[in-house]
């Protein structure tokens, strides 16, 4: 039988990507549109951009899976690190499917990354504890034991220096800082060793839009588990919303 295709979206921080993906496969049937986060980034906003995206893509299918920055338990986003504050409580799985007239299917936004690149990327057919992170305007995880996605981690906000370590080791905090990749490799270096230590994981894998760039840092980590570069890079997210759709997750 032949796999649905599924609109995939990744709500980001700084922009909301979508493309219409086929979860099956891991391919995108369509190219991969990306719209400005809108500010503030409310829920009446985001789903506007929703819709221009399912517009421009000219989707008609039954199915849509949303990664989202947040905590998401039971269709009901529960934080709001990188995001609004009217997002706290507010029960998106419900809303938006009636508001979109389609089965919507809500996950969060690392979630969906990893489990993609366990599907078709790095993480496949890896057995034992693999931790996948996303550097981007913060640092989202997705560990995996024996490719069972553990939901809801946010090792960005582990305890860290001053304050948290998405604050040092992600992506953001590099450009903000203006670092050199050899300074800021130093602290997330640091981060990554201090996850070794908690954890003890297998291998870890490192996405957002810095795994496109780990020639230029991968010299400067020094754990003894090994460290790789995601190969889906920034399509990750919306493949792994749609996988999350296909499989009717509901976490």
């Amino acid at each position: 039988m032949e796999s649905e295709n599924i609109l995939g979206i990744d709500v980001g921080a700084t922009g909301i990507k979508g493309a219409i993906v086929n979860p099956k496969t891991g391919a995108l049937i369509t190219e991969r549109i990306k719209i400005k986060t809108p500010k503030p980034a409310t829920p009446d906003a985001i789903l506007a951009v929703i819709r221009e995206l399912k517009r421009k893509l000219k989707f008609t299918g039954d199915k849509i899976g949303i990664g989202f920055p947040s905590v998401v338990k039971n269709g009901t986003v529960l934080s709001a690190a990188n995001i609004d504050k009217s997002w706290i409580n507010y029960p998106i799985v419900e809303k938006y499917s009636k508001a979109l007239r389609k089965e919507v299917y809500v996950i969060n936004d690392a979630d969906a990354a990893g489990l993609a690149e366990m599907k078709f990327g790095k993480g496949k057919k890896k057995k034992g504890l693999v931790i996948f992170l996303t550097l981007g305007t913060g640092i989202g995880s997705a560990p995996f034991k024996d490719g069972k996605l553990l939901a809801n981690t946010e090792f960005g906000h582990l305890k860290y220096k001053e304050s948290v370590a998405e604050k040092y080791a992600s992506n953001s905090a590099r450009e903000l800082k203006k670092q050199s990749w050899k300074v800021w490799a130093g602290e997330l270096n640091t981060y990554l060793k201090m996850i070794d230590f908690y954890l003890s994981p297998d291998l870890f894998i490192i996405g957002g839009g810095v795994s496109k760039d780990f020639i230029s840092y991968k010299r400067y980590i020094t754990l003894k588990t090994p460290v790789e570069p995601a190969s889906l890079q920034n399509a990750a997210g919306v493949i792994g919303a749609a996988m999350a759709a296909d499989a009717r997750m509901i976490i």
